[in-house]
């Protein structure tokens, strides 16, 4: 059964920065595209980002393009998040998860096979 434990959440300024990761075990972490998505309270889950299983393409929300990257070391059977410029709107819980067969329903949350618990990232303003 395929598992996944996000790290590295924590309360951080407006303006900084934080880096998720995402540890995959219990499946074939190279043959996977992994996710990032996140739910503030009240709202819905959110697509952040995601990379395909080679990492030779991303795609981005809208709301982190340009502040948010995303990576991968299939060595380490890990994913990243890089957030950078935090805002207080960025305060949610994030969720990692993967997926076998995205195609380009890659902002989908129904489209990905295994989720994380989450880590919550809190930006004060």
């Amino acid at each position: 059964q395929v598992q996944l434990v996000e790290s590295g959440g924590g309360l951080v300024q407006a303006g900084g920065s934080l880096r998720l990761s995402c540890a995959f075990s219990g499946g074939t972490f190279s043959t996977n595209a992994m996710g990032w998505f996140r739910q503030a309270p009240g709202k819905e889950r959110e697509f952040v980002a995601v990379i395909s299983w080679r990492g030779e393409t991303t795609y981005y929300g809208d709301s982190v393009k340009g502040r948010f990257t995303i990576s991968r070391d299939n060595a380490k059977n890990t994913v990243y998040l890089q957030m950078n410029s935090l805002q207080s709107e960025d305060t949610a819980v994030y969720y990692c998860a993967c997926a076998r067969s995205v195609g380009s329903s890659w902002s989908n949350a129904a489209k990905y096979d295994f989720w994380g618990q989450g880590t919550q990232v809190t930006v004060s303003s």
